[in-house]
């Protein structure tokens, strides 16, 4: 049976890309991604739990790279609940997984935010809000206090002021990150071999990271997909939109330009929210695209 994926480690060159795990959830797929209903996943059903619900994992990549330790999105945070009929969520474990690597929230130097859903921001401070939470929580202060917090400019404006639940929440991520936020944007590098790939669909101001080796020894890239893909299953039904895309047009076009980019046997994708096993690649077609579980050497 499919389960949330594993704590696990891949390399470019001597660039090492980890998946944290932070917590799971269970999803009702009719519902989550419309298009495949009515019985779009009788030929997916590997990808299905006994229940029939589609399990995602929930977590961050740590990017080791030279003397920067960064971090790609901050999962769910400590919370657990339910929307009936539409899914299940529980984190907690990212601080644990980061421990597991010998590391602490004081190591790390950057934060970059693939876009601010709230399932993507949980450990930005030491609230994470989730329906079920307490009213009145007080925010203490920044997890990572002294990392720097980027995300994209057209993303921080898309949510600013809003208080939607599926978004960033106005105290706990909003507020406190409002003075200290920057904005980044296609093509800047967070770091040597980091580096900013625009992709709107999802969110407006949505984007994936691509790494490479900055030494130039390896031919092999990792590209962290972010939210463009929920599923392995979107490698080979591309216009399957999940129901929070913003603009699920966009969202499409997005996803099938990148498939078709990324058919080459040096290129890794990282998808966060994928079950089983977060990195892989994309096999070129012949009757239908298709998901390889993989890792770079």
């Amino acid at each position: 049976m499919v389960a949330a994926a594993p704590r696990a480690t891949v390399h470019v060159g001597e660039t090492a890309i980890t998946f944290l795990p932070d917590g799971h959830g269970w999803l009702n797929p009719d519902v989550l991604f419309p298009a495949s209903a009515p019985d779009g996943w009788s030929t997916h059903a590997a990808f299905l739990d006994d229940a029939g619900r589609f399990p995602v994992s929930i977590g961050a990549f740590l990017i080791r790279t030279g003397r920067r330790t960064i971090l790609v999105d901050l999962g769910l945070g400590d919370v657990a609940f339910g929307i009936p009929g539409v899914a299940d969520f529980r984190g907690g474990g990212l601080l644990d997984s980061l421990a597991e690597e010998g590391l602490t929230p004081d190591d790390i130097d950057t934060v970059v935010y693939t876009h601010l859903h709230h399932d993507h921001v949980g450990w930005t401070t030491n609230v994470a809000p989730a329906p079920n939470a307490p009213e009145g929580q007080r925010v203490t202060g920044l997890t990572f206090a002294g990392a720097r917090h980027m995300v994209a400019e057209a993303e921080w404006r898309h949510w600013a002021g809003t208080d939607d639940p599926v978004g960033p929440h106005p105290y706990a991520v909003q507020a406190s990150l409002a003075e200290l936020v920057e904005h980044v944007g296609d093509g800047d590098e967070i770091a040597p071999g980091v580096r900013v790939l625009a992709t709107p669909g999802h969110t407006p101001g949505h984007i994936s990271l691509v790494v490479t080796d900055p030494a130039g020894a390896s031919p092999d890239r990792l590209v962290i997909l972010g939210d463009v893909m929920h599923c392995q299953v979107q490698v080979t039904e591309s216009s399957w939109n999940f129901a929070f895309d913003v603009d699920p047009g966009q969202s499409v076009a997005t996803r099938e330009l990148l498939l078709k980019e990324l058919e080459d046997e040096h290129t890794v994708l990282a998808g966060g929210h994928f079950a089983g096993h977060v990195f892989g690649r994309v096999l070129p077609p012949k009757s239908a695209r298709a998901w390889q579980r993989g890792r770079v050497a």
